[in-house]
């Protein structure tokens, strides 16, 4: 069966009524997924934003120790690959094959540049022995004073000789923040992978001809799922990596 004629009776499973009704299932479908991904990600926003209250000096230091530049190029890495699924969306809509190829794969190779580079600030902070754990060690005296008084306080008394039990207050509270860290960009990257692997299926799907005008949800519904995930760190990105250098 040629490709358009297989796209065409695929335009709507047997139990929908239409493509219109299947087209509105998947999408309502969708978004109740993407409410328990904000429900699940709600609770690790609220974990960090009570330890944040209660230990600020040491997640406004603990910040310092995270790559800026790197946060910053991936973020504008997801924007464009927010914008390079939406023209993906539009290219299936409008029966643009090699367009919706040429997005969805500019898509991926976005993605993929993401986690290559928070692979790197993962090595980065393995090396650095910011991992949460016995060999946790993070260095005060490196970072610049002026951030704020209160911070400027931890600074000093993060010297053993000044005050041991603060410096090690400072660091059991460095680890609660590298936890966290560790949690969402974590979770985050995992969500990112399970994007990757979708945008792989549509992409092996596109080149076959499977959407068309008529039938291009499965493009869509993945849209949403991607920009939901670029959403969320657009988020992270200024909570973890801006606090704190305000000053």
């Amino acid at each position: 069966m040629p490709a358009d004629a297989h796209a065409a009776t695929a335009a709507h499973a047997h139990q929908f009524e239409d493509a219109a009704q299947q087209r509105e299932a998947v999408t309502l479908g969708m978004w109740a997924f993407l409410v328990t991904e904000i429900l699940f990600f709600g609770g690790l926003f609220t974990a960090y934003t009570l330890y944040r209250w209660s230990f600020p000096a040491a997640f406004a230091l603990s910040s310092h120790h995270l790559d800026v530049v790197l946060g910053g190029v991936n973020t504008v890495v997801l924007i464009c690959s927010s914008l390079t699924m939406a023209m993906a969306v539009h290219a299936a809509q409008v029966g643009r094959r090699r367009g919706l190829v040429a997005f969805l794969l500019l898509t991926l190779l976005l993605g993929g540049a993401f986690l290559g580079i928070k692979a790197v600030e993962y090595t980065h902070k393995y090396t650095e022995h910011l991992i949460p754990g016995h060999s946790f060690r993070m260095a005060t005296e490196e970072l610049p004073a002026g951030v704020d008084p209160a911070t400027d306080a931890i600074i000093a008394a993060g010297v053993p000789s000044v005050n041991p039990g603060v410096a090690a207050d400072l660091q059991r509270h460095a680890q609660i923040f590298f936890s966290l860290y560790f949690a969402m960009t974590g979770m985050h990257a995992l969500h990112m992978i399970v994007g990757l692997g979708l945008l792989t299926w549509l992409l092996l799907a596109a080149r076959g001809g499977r959407f068309t005008p008529e039938y291009n949800s499965p493009v869509e519904i993945v849209g949403l799922y991607w920009h939901f995930v670029d959403i969320v760190w657009i988020f992270l990105f200024p909570l973890l990596y801006l606090i704190g250098r305000h000053a």
